[in-house]
């Protein structure tokens, strides 16, 4: 039986967007590729505010520009910590949403899931239950989505090979579909498996303005 007392608070990270998405860059115009992550991310957060069980949605980035575009749609957004990389950025936003409540649980969301539907989401946490548990991306190495026992540390072990980390640091894994859960997006052949799944709606009309766009409308 869910423990309908647990709240879910999100962390999501989000690099300098020089360095965002490098993987794209190339694909799209450079006046374009701020463009298209900060579309992919606006159409992240706004999904995962949107999903039943999420009570915060808190972004850690130290680009202004993210900073001020999430303000003015509305979204939280703290600068990283004094210490580098995703896993501290993490922490850091984990220690922020601690501050609120020493008790909920706090989840790890990447910041490049432009198909995230809502319901996706708000099952993958009502199937964690309140405890630590992972949902891998779609090749089943890396992980897209993090939580932590409810008021327990959320511990993040991103990087190569996260989902195996996160399995071996004792996190239980979500294994339903949850297809547009799984799409982050690193490559035009992951925008073009996104697109299939049914983009945002920013990230959609983005890319059906390009002249040149990677994908077709």
């Amino acid at each position: 039986m869910q423990n309908l007392k647990v709240q879910t608070d999100l962390v999501v990270p989000v690099k300098r967007l020089p360095d965002a998405k490098s993987r794209l860059r190339g694909t799209v115009r450079p006046e374009e590729h701020t463009n298209l992550v900060l579309a992919v991310l606006l159409d992240t957060v706004t999904a995962a505010a949107q999903a039943d069980g999420v009570r915060r949605v808190l972004v850690v980035s130290s680009d202004p520009t993210v900073a001020g575009v999430l303000a003015a749609e509305g979204f939280e957004c703290v600068p990283e910590g004094r210490s580098p990389g995703l896993n501290e950025a993490l922490r850091h936003g984990a220690a922020v949403l601690r501050q609120s409540d020493r008790t909920g649980q706090i989840g790890a969301l990447q910041a490049d899931l432009p198909a995230l539907r809502p319901t996706d989401l708000a099952a993958a946490i009502k199937t964690a239950d309140g405890r630590r548990a992972f949902c891998a991306d779609r090749q089943t190495t890396g992980t897209t989505l993090l939580l932590s026992a409810a008021g327990e540390p959320l511990n993040p072990r991103f990087g190569i090979g996260s989902a195996r980390k996160h399995a071996a640091s004792g996190a239980m894994a979500l294994t339903d579909s949850w297809d547009s859960l799984r799409c982050d997006v690193d490559t035009v052949e992951d925008l073009l498996v996104a697109r299939d799944l049914g983009l945002g709606q920013r990230t959609s009309e983005l890319l059906c303005a390009m002249a040149c766009g990677p994908i077709e409308c």
